[in-house]
């Protein structure tokens, strides 16, 4: 099922926060090499990473360090990151250049978009989101990010079997993921129970995540596999 006009609400508010001159240094210095540009242009992942492997997209990632350790640690599978906020960017593309990698590239952009004009459809492994904005307050649920069309699109991009991976701090966020992705058409859970799944060691714990560990906070991973059904 294609999806021609994905929502339109944006799922993030771009902030302010200002880049160190070593963000700064690494943007300008590294994103010619590791950058990809938001041009609307159908991306040939072949071409971009000189070879063919496993392609997953990472959703939001931060400050990249996740990202990072994951590229590291599975140099068998590509890796593209989409954030907005220049900072994360500025750090992730120093990070990938001190350890000279080749499997992780870089955009900043808006994630729908990206998806939706440049990533070929049933070209992804899998699809990570990873602790995105949970816009707690009922009015603002609107603009969190998994809804109905969001998710189709995802499951456009996947290849079949591939996989939809989120996690959250937020309960509710997390109740909200889940019944929506239990009603989405192609998905099935991967969850024994039909629930949650215990993180898998690929996802790595943030220092975010150990510090809200440490205060009691719990964390949800979610994770779908996207069926064979047309």
């Amino acid at each position: 099922m294609a999806v021609e006009h994905p929502r339109t609400i944006k799922s993030y508010v771009v902030r302010s926060g200002r880049m160190t001159p070593g963000q700064e240094k690494a943007y300008q210095e590294n994103w010619s090499q590791y950058g990809v540009e938001a041009d609307g242009r159908m991306l040939d992942f072949q071409q971009l990473y000189g070879r063919d492997a496993p392609v997953i997209l990472e959703i939001g990632f931060g400050m990249g360090d996740s990202l990072f350790e994951m590229a590291v640690n599975n140099p068998h599978n590509n890796y593209l990151g989409i954030e907005v906020h220049k900072p994360g960017v500025g750090r992730l593309l120093g990070n990938i250049k001190k350890q000279a990698l080749t499997n992780l590239k870089v955009m900043k952009s808006d994630a729908i978009e990206v998806l939706s004009k440049q990533i070929p459809d049933e070209s992804l492994s899998a699809v990570y989101l990873f602790f995105p904005d949970p816009w707690h307050k009922t009015r603002h649920h609107k603009r969190r990010i998994v809804q109905d069309d969001f998710i189709q699109l995802v499951r456009q991009k996947l290849q079949p079997g591939g996989q939809f991976h989120m996690a959250t701090d937020w309960q509710n966020y997390a109740e909200h993921m889940l019944e929506h992705m239990q009603r989405a058409e192609g998905f099935e859970n991967a969850s024994p129970n039909g629930t949650y799944i215990p993180r898998p060691d690929y996802r790595p714990i943030t220092k975010f995540e150990r510090r809200g560990e440490r205060l009691g906070h719990g964390v949800w991973d979610i994770l779908f596999t996207k069926t064979a059904v047309p």
